[in-house]
């Protein structure tokens, strides 16, 4: 069949609107809307039987009249997002099931396929959303946008979801004894109580450690953006009692229902700094898009590290010299060491050991600087771990050795990875 017999099959079961006949073609030429392709079929049609030209009647069956409320609903929409700060934005349409029903119904009438043309939920979403555009000059994105409008058609409601902003930096940790997140008490759940009494574990704060390098950077960007909660996302993690020290370690702040999508950088960074009182300290913050928490959660970057070792027997200068060029350029095997095996799975690693050397300060201390892949774990490197890691410098020396103090100095590609500003807007 023509386009045109089947227009006129469409029509047969008047009263259809101009947008749902256009609508049934809607993958027919472009550029037009599905009212304006439906005015020019019913016009082809009357030509091409030469009868009168006839508006088409009201109500549409088929929509029952939503087909022509487009600018109705994109002000419903506009008013509901109007507290809301955003660049982007996508709508969404919960068309009524009646509609639907209609739309299958008319398509089989006149023998149409199923899948003929569009449903009236996506024309609503693209109509709607031209005029929201145009109304607030902010852009459409199908990706993640940072508000999405869902209209009910039939209640005539919008539900309204703000998507989370994003503000990226990289940290210092200055102090040992932090943590980078918060850490709930395990006995209380975080809740600070047990029984209607203070949790003894964490003296009723529901955390094990008062403080964290969340939460010493955070609360800063949930007041300038005037958000509801955060959540902290880093590039790996530092062991609690080590510092975090160089050019620092990558992070995203994740901030809920921002009311402020830009705030300024650097005044940003000043009151994280001002609030973390020397504990912490930031640097490089940006304002971020949604891309940059994976790649930061997914960077596996090569770290520098310099530890502080105690021998439990003296070691002299060529043994350590020859244990350190063993470790130099080797790939280690290391099992999930004994103090994080409770919290992770069990397994086999092979990381590499890049650089390593060694300063001894006497028989029985050494300043040992270590470059790794990332995901090694240096105290192990150091201690053997009971054999779990091999080799290690214990295990070459012969003699048991631990990390005394851990600073971490440098995270190295995070150059490579972060200072391009696709995803810094």
């Amino acid at each position: 069949m023509t386009i045109l017999e089947d227009a006129r099959a469409v029509l047969a079961e008047t009263p259809v609107c101009d947008a749902c006949l256009g609508r049934c073609f809607a993958e027919r030429s472009f550029g037009l809307s599905n009212a304006e392709r439906g005015r020019a079929l019913r016009t082809a049609v009357a030509l091409a039987d030469d009868e009168p030209y006839e508006e088409p009647e009201e109500p549409c069956w088929v929509c029952e009249g939503a087909s022509g409320r487009f600018d109705e609903f994109a002000d419903l929409v506009v008013d509901a997002v109007a507290d809301a700060s955003f660049d982007t934005y996508q709508v969404g349409t919960q068309a009524p099931p009646l509609v639907e029903e209609n739309e299958a119904m008319l398509r089989d009438l006149a023998g149409l396929a199923e899948d003929a043309g569009e449903p009236f939920k996506s024309e609503c979403n693209r109509e709607v959303g031209k005029r929201v555009g145009d109304r607030t000059g902010t852009e459409v994105d199908f990706g993640r946008p940072d508000v999405l409008a869902v209209i009910d058609v039939e209640a005539e409601t919008v539900d309204v979801t703000v998507n989370s902003a994003f503000v990226y930096g990289r940290y210092r940790k200055l102090e040992r004894g932090i943590p980078q997140t918060k850490w709930p008490c395990s006995d209380c759940n975080g809740s600070g109580t047990l029984v209607d009494s203070p949790c003894p574990h964490c003296d009723g704060t529901g955390f094990l450690y008062p403080e964290s390098v969340e939460q010493l950077t955070a609360p800063p960007v949930v007041d300038a953006m005037g958000g509801t909660e955060a959540s902290f996302h880093g590039a790996g993690r530092e062991d609690i009692d080590a510092l975090m020290l160089g050019t620092g370690r990558p992070f995203v702040i994740e901030v809920a229902e921002p009311q402020d999508r830009h705030p300024d950088a650097d005044a940003l960074a000043d009151a994280i700094n001002d609030f973390a009182d020397g504990k912490a300290e930031v640097e490089g913050v940006a304002v971020a898009g949604y891309e940059m928490v994976e790649r930061v959660k997914e960077l596996d970057a090569r770290k520098r590290y310099r530890a502080d070792v105690e021998f439990d027997a003296p070691v002299g200068d060529d043994d350590l010299r020859d244990a350190i060029d063993e470790l130099d350029g080797a790939t280690i095997e290391q099992e999930t060491p004994n103090r994080v095996d409770h919290r992770r799975a069990h397994l086999v690693r092979e990381r590499d050991v890049y650089d390593i050397t060694a300063d001894r300060e006497d028989d029985t201390h050494a300043t040992v600087e270590i470059e790794g892949e990332g995901g090694l774990y240096i105290k192990e490197l150091v201690s053997s771990d009971d054999g779990r890691t091999n080799p290690s410098l214990a295990g070459l020396l012969g003699v048991g050795a631990v990390v005394t103090a851990l600073d971490v100095v440098a995270v190295a590609g995070e150059t490579e990875a972060f200072e391009d500003t696709e995803h810094l807007p």
